[in-house]
């Protein structure tokens, strides 16, 4: 093989991914149909998943200090994150291209081998692997891998090649989206309704704007292009009578209400990972959230097989655990797209949503919904609270040294942590010592739900604790870290 995978689309799902395969020492090669990144923001802002995702890898310090905030919306209707507890708030005003140039320096520092200006055109599978396709700068190119994953968007190339079914709801409306400087416009915020459609401002700093804009009625358009500034100022006009004709786009979109998820994330050696796999009306960015944390999931998972630590069944939780995100994205996503684009005959929903909000049950609900937060995986019997949850951020000291439970996973390695200094359970993970680390500390703060140890996987979340687990640890360790050395 040339590589052990391949990965189309250089966007922030593909180059997560290759950065987590990198940390797993597994080779790949990521092609990139454009030559240069377009610099453009679809994605603003990243979830408090995402944020605790990012911090587990040692990622957060790469984006300087973004703003953080509790305060956020569900279908436009304000709502406070501040009833979520944890470590980290979202960051409301980190571009996509930032998130993407910290990705791709990551990925790159480990290894990954990036090739822009490469379009993936097919590829051929066989018991062994497959045989990728492109067309590069210097002509054909041919690849043969292990895995072939398409991060490459909602418009996947490598999703259609593969077959993947892509059932859902057709776009219904389009919505016109530009970054614009040279204008003073008044914030609006999402959902904010006038005569005729809706209509979205917000200052994104360095004299830029944001502006969103749907016109009532208006049947989606089939383009082969991005719109024209001059579209998006005349409908800017009609909805609202202020003339921005003058301004100077930064960059120019359209999106739709579109809404559909692969029923399968998985086919044989291909794999798909973000907007490849699921497409939906942005809502709180959590379409670009959710691709890392796809990736995230697939990463250690993809590289544990490729190593032979592994059986190839692991992948199947990779469409399992992550399929059922996707579900609840669309179902989230659609809700909002109702109660953001509806007319007046919306208008009693949104007043019956915005006084059960004001509950603490209700918002804490929403808000663990769209940050991510309320994702639970199914790995195994037991009454342990924190099973199949992410360990909440717990201060430790280890070795005589003050650290975080985030940090002991910089590496991408699995973690036992011992908390109460138990001989009998690190003899018990030593078979598994070349894949988990096992990690003896004192806790700074109270342990929730006074675990005595808990096993992390990779990606952060809980695969067995103790008291409470009905597994022993050496059936978690097997089925989530493969069978242990001889």
């Amino acid at each position: 093989m040339d590589v052990s995978v391949v990965i189309v689309g250089a966007g922030p799902a593909g180059l997560a991914l290759a950065g987590e395969l990198r940390l797993a020492g597994v080779g790949v090669v990521v092609l990139e149909r454009l030559a240069a990144p377009t610099g453009e923001s679809r994605g603003l802002g990243l979830t408090i998943r995402t944020m605790e995702t990012f911090d587990q890898r040692g990622l957060l310090p790469r984006f300087g200090d973004p703003e953080t905030s509790p305060q956020g919306h569900f279908g436009g209707i304000p709502l406070d994150f501040g009833v979520l507890d944890g470590a980290h708030r979202a960051a409301k005003a980190v571009p996509q291209s930032l998130t993407e140039g910290v990705l791709e320096s990551w990925a790159r520092g480990l290894g990954a081998d990036l090739r822009r200006g490469h379009a993936f055109l097919g590829f051929e599978e066989d018991a062994d692997g497959v045989l990728v396709r492109a067309e590069g700068p210097n002509g054909p190119l041919e690849l043969t891998a292990r895995y072939l994953v398409g991060a490459d968007g909602g418009r996947s190339a490598v999703r259609k090649a593969a077959g993947f079914d892509f059932p859902g709801t057709e776009a219904t409306t389009e919505l016109l989206l530009a970054d614009v400087r040279g204008v003073e416009v008044p914030a609006r915020g999402i959902g904010e309704l006038v005569p005729g459609g809706m209509v979205m401002s917000a200052p994104l700093g360095d004299g830029v704007h944001r502006l969103i804009v749907g016109e009532r009625g208006t049947p989606p358009r089939r383009r082969t292009a991005p719109p024209r500034f001059e579209e998006v100022a005349d409908t800017y006009k009609r909805l609202t009578g202020h003339d921005i004709a003058h301004g100077r786009p930064v960059w120019v979109s359209a999106f739709t209400d579109a809404a559909r998820l692969v029923t399968e994330y998985r086919r044989g050696r291909v794999l798909l990972t973000g907007d490849a796999a699921h497409i939906h009306l942005p809502a709180g960015g959590q379409g670009m959230n959710t691709g890392i944390q796809d990736s995230v999931n697939l990463g250690w998972k993809l590289a544990a097989v490729l190593r032979g630590r592994a059986p190839a069944a692991l992948l199947d939780t990779y469409h399992s655990e992550r399929h059922a995100v996707g579900r609840r994205l669309l179902a989230n996503t659609q809700a909002q797209s109702l109660l953001i684009l509806g007319g007046a005959e919306v208008g009693p929903l949104r007043e019956v949503l915005g006084e059960l909000v004001a509950y603490e049950e209700v918002a804490r609900h929403l808000a663990a919904k769209v940050s991510g937060v309320e994702i639970r995986y199914d790995v195994g019997a037991g009454t342990h609270p924190l099973l199949g949850a992410r360990l909440p951020a717990l201060p430790l000291t280890v070795a005589g040294r003050s650290t975080g439970s985030a940090a002991l996973l910089h590496r991408g390695r699995g973690v036992l942590l011992d908390l109460d200094d138990n001989p009998w359970l690190r003899r018990r993970a030593a078979p598994w010592s070349d894949r988990v680390d096992v990690v003896t500390a004192a806790p700074e703060a109270p342990v929730p739900h006074d675990s005595a140890a808990v096993l992390l996987r990779p990606d952060g979340y809980v695969a067995w604790a103790a008291p409470g687990s009905h597994d022993d640890l050496p059936t978690a360790l097997d089925r989530w870290f493969g069978p242990p050395r001889d």
